[in-house]
């Protein structure tokens, strides 16, 4: 009987193993950026990177104040799409967050961008200039061909109004996606990836890739003066690591080797707050999103699961939690 009753409960152990390994993300729906100007976040997204508007709607009520973590929130928030991937602008009316640190570098912790694929280069920046945005790397850099699993992509960075870190980035034939080597008239394709600095990738990997259930699409170690440039910061070795769900643009994680000066995430940061994002997973079950989420330690930003009593959000359900660096994660069961 004893013997019966190990055996029964070593397969329960294996079966719940097997269980909690059970990918929670589906595909990437979407990222989500706090802005403090909704009606000039979304002029410069539809005007300068030809965003289109697809919705935009207001929010108020506990539903809210639990999702985001905010007492007393109402929000104002835009959905955005460029090709077949979409961002979220979100305006806090009440209450307003704190501004983006001005000294704010591509080594901080907080830093995450979304990667906007060009179909030129050279377009691209004439366009940006043209639009006298704020630069945050010296000029386009093409990153060396010594480099196996990077050399030839060329790559901006800039700046939306808030001061929010974007990237303007081209494929050379035989990397990246094959949709973006697709005969194109439109100079702006669509959203390739979003990248998150982070400060070690295994703890980073537990998360994202055994939590989550996201894999791995390829890794690479940067370096050199193009790299310098590129992230304006000098010095800069990084070793990065692109994750994919099923769908949806990807998730890139940006472990700076050198230098170590970039800040830590702030502790007390609020969904309000503009160096916010949030990376939007879709989920079959918030529920068990939520107990992984549990299992794994992770820092929640919202009261546990929380339904949503009307369909503009959409989605029914979601959780909110930190990643290890501090970057917020929402998965949503639609």
């Amino acid at each position: 009987m004893l013997r019966r009753a190990l055996l029964a409960s070593a397969v329960f152990a294996l079966s719940l193993s097997a269980w909690e390994r059970k990918p929670l993300a589906n595909a990437v729906d979407s990222i989500g950026i706090t802005v403090s100007d909704l009606d000039r976040a979304v002029d410069f997204y539809t005007r300068v990177l030809t965003f289109d508007k697809v919705a935009e709607f207001e929010a108020a009520g506990e539903a809210l104040e639990h999702t985001t973590g905010v007492f007393g929130a109402r929000t104002r928030t835009a959905r955005l799409r460029l090709g077949e991937e979409f961002i979220e602008l979100t305006e806090y009316l009440a209450p307003r967050g704190r501004p983006m640190p001005v000294d704010s570098r591509g080594n901080d912790h907080w830093f995450q961008h979304i990667a906007v694929i060009v179909s030129d280069m050279d377009a691209a920046y004439r366009r940006l200039r043209a639009h006298k945005v704020q630069h945050a790397s010296t000029g386009p850099q093409r990153l060396p061909d010594w480099n196996p699993n990077a050399g030839g992509i060329e790559a901006f960075y800039f700046r939306d109004p808030d001061g929010h870190f974007l990237e303007v980035l081209s494929f050379p034939d035989g990397k990246g996606s094959p949709k973006w080597h697709k005969s194109s008239n439109k100079l702006f394709l669509g959203i390739d990836h979003t990248a998150i600095v982070i400060s070690d990738t295994e703890a980073s990997l537990r998360f994202y890739r055994d939590v989550a259930g996201l894999e791995v699409a390829g890794e690479s170690e940067n370096h050199g003066t193009e790299q310098e440039h590129l992230n304006n910061v000098f010095g800069a070795r990084l070793r990065i690591t692109a994750l994919r769900a099923a769908s949806g643009p990807g998730i890139e994680l940006l472990e700076y080797l050198s230098p170590h000066d970039g800040r830590r995430f702030p502790p007390e940061t609020r969904s309000n707050d503009l160096i916010h994002w949030q990376t939007r997973l879709l989920s079959g079950n918030a529920e068990e999103a939520a107990r992984q989420l549990r299992l794994a330690r992770s820092a929640e930003v919202s009261a546990g699961v929380v339904a949503q009593p009307d369909e503009q959000a959409g989605y029914r359900k979601s959780v909110v939690a930190r990643d290890p660096d501090g970057h917020a994660v929402q998965f949503v069961e639609r």
